[in-house]
């Protein structure tokens, strides 16, 4: 049989699309899960799982980067009454984290800001395989 073409490869790759979808790089990992449920019904919970793991180590890698960039840039008088601001009520928008095009800027401007990780990266991820007809 060719590698290709098993679950585990599916599996394989669903990680490393759902990894690197959750950084700033672009691309989406939802088409992979879609393909990797359809092609392979009984995998259906550890897909789920992979793409979660997955997007989720991408989001705290993009996080954790942001993290090592200096907290404070430029001399504006304004931008700590708006930096505090932010460190204040920021953490509650990171249960956006999961949004497409936003939620990866998210988790860099919440490590930039210094802000508690907090990760919401599964609800997608189910709406995709309940669109596969498989949850």
């Amino acid at each position: 049989m060719d590698f290709a073409f098993t679950a585990e490869a599916g599996l394989a790759g669903l990680f490393l699309a759902s990894f690197l979808s959750a950084t700033l790089l672009p691309g989406g990992s939802e088409a992979v899960l879609f393909a990797v449920i359809r092609l392979h019904p009984d995998q259906t919970l550890a897909a789920l799982l992979l793409a979660t793991l997955g997007n989720t180590l991408g989001g705290m890698s993009t996080y954790g980067m942001a993290r090592l960039l200096p907290a404070r840039v430029g001399a504006d008088a304004t931008a700590p009454h708006r930096l505090d601001a932010l460190r204040r009520h920021g953490a509650p928008l990171l249960i956006l984290a999961w949004a497409p095009l936003v939620g990866d800027a998210l988790c860099a401007a919440a490590g930039w800001l210094r802000l508690p990780p907090l990760a919401g990266k599964a609800a997608r991820y189910a709406l995709v395989a309940a669109g596969a007809g498989m949850v």
